[in-house]
């Protein structure tokens, strides 16, 4: 586990299990997400290298029943939780 992929977020991560970018192994270890420096704990999915995050517009649903999403465009960093406070922050 002393690799540099295993000690940084991916570049793009989802929390919904349809998505193509949903890693529960990741998800576990606990994600911080710093945007336009304010730490969020209210992401939905995020992108570093494309800077931007999905957060959820309130309580609405579309017609399947997911949460409808705003993307907010900015400096994206992420890292993991799990690390503590000198974890290693991935960013663009």
């Amino acid at each position: 586990m002393n690799d540099d992929t295993s000690q940084t977020p991916p570049d793009r991560l989802s929390v919904n299990p349809k998505s193509p970018f949903f890693d529960a192994s990741k998800l576990e270890r606990g994600i911080g997400i710093r945007f336009k420096d304010r730490v969020r704990t209210d992401v939905e999915e995020y992108c570093i290298s494309e800077g931007w995050i999905r957060v959820q517009a309130g309580r609405s649903v579309d017609r399947k029943g997911q949460p409808l999403t705003l993307k907010l465009n900015g400096p994206v960093e992420a890292w993991f939780e799990d690390l503590g406070e000198e974890a290693p922050v991935a960013k663009a």
